[in-house]
């Protein structure tokens, strides 16, 4: 199955998050946080993690993280595998806990984690869970602004940014998040290039470098798909499934349906899935089918505003077509 690109080398930064499948909880008690935590302080003494902020949400996670060696997938692999195998035994549940891959944005640390750490530490506020973020117990806030130390948390890099004095970098840690809370400030995640980039121009264009997409102009879009891809194909279909109302294996089988249709001009549209990969997801397809249904759906974009509207209210709904 075609997947987004994944960019890791060793001392890199990332904006991490992963979603409960079908927008579900994915976290159901005090205890469910905790142990969450603790497979994150095991990946840290497994790999080497280095985790500088933290939101644990219901039904999602973000996670600003540092990897000293280029391990990124297998950190993740090991806390996300770890937590679904203990949630589906404790609750005798089987099957996707998460909603597809988790989604790595690769971080200009000189020029954004700072800004990145204070959209993380307010998302509570955001949601309207919390007055102050300080209130939220299950995020890495506290552990910046109340000396109340975790194992699993570094804070000093982010601390270090707000004051060169230990003694004020707290509350100067403080008062740029609360200027937030007065303040309408966009998100740092509007800014992200090609769906996994977070960075200046010059950061931009070494990471092509690095990965081998060299670019004379980064404010282009890269023609290169991969790296346009923000979504997977199961992202697309469990989305598609709820925004519908429909069960994956009725729209796999509904010719004619729109949400079958809108599913497979999605995925041509959003992941680098070739069409005869598409077609295996949707059993009944051949190659020429799914590049028919693409065309007839591109075709009826332009001319009916109300679908339009329809593919737009979509995109909007779901983080992962943002970045």
């Amino acid at each position: 199955m075609a997947r987004p690109l994944r960019i890791e080398y060793e001392g890199a930064f990332y904006h991490v998050t992963a979603r409960g499948n079908e927008r579900g909880k994915i976290f159901f008690s005090k205890k469910d946080y905790e142990k969450f935590k603790q497979y994150v302080e095991a990946a840290k003494n497994k790999f080497g993690l280095i985790l500088h902020a933290y939101v644990l949400m219901t039904n999602h996670y973000h996670l600003i993280a540092e990897t000293p060696e280029k391990n990124l997938s297998k950190i993740m692999h090991f806390i996300n595998g770890s937590y679904t195998t203990y949630v589906n035994i404790k609750r005798k549940r089987s099957g996707h806990l998460f909603q597809g891959r988790y989604k790595a944005i690769l971080v200009d640390k000189d020029n954004y984690l700072l800004e990145l750490s204070r959209y993380v530490h307010l998302n509570p506020v955001r949601a309207g869970i919390a007055t102050k973020p300080e209130d939220y117990p299950h995020s890495s806030y506290r552990s910046y602004i109340m000396g109340c130390p975790e194992s699993i948390i570094s804070p000093d890099t982010v601390l270090g940014m707000s004051a060169a004095s230990v003694r004020e970098a707290a509350g100067n840690y403080r008062a740029f998040v609360e200027r937030a809370m007065r303040e309408e400030m966009s998100s740092p995640l509007q800014k992200v290039y090609g769906g996994m980039i977070l960075g200046s121009k010059w950061f931009i264009k070494d990471t092509l470098e690095r990965i081998g997409l060299e670019r004379t102009d980064v404010s282009e879009v890269s023609r290169n798909k991969a790296l346009r891809s923000t979504a997977d194909i199961e992202e697309i279909i469990s989305a598609c499934c709820e925004h519908f109302e429909v069960a994956r294996e009725v729209m796999m089988r509904a010719r004619r349906s729109l949400s079958r249709k809108a599913c497979i001009y999605l995925i041509k549209k959003h992941t680098c899935a070739t069409n005869r990969e598409i077609a295996a997801e949707f059993g009944s397809l051949t190659c020429s089918a799914v590049a028919k249904i693409d065309a007839s759906m591109s075709k009826q974009l332009a001319e009916d505003k109300g679908l339009r509207n329809e593919i737009e209210g979509f995109l909007a709904k779901y983080s992962f077509f943002k970045g």
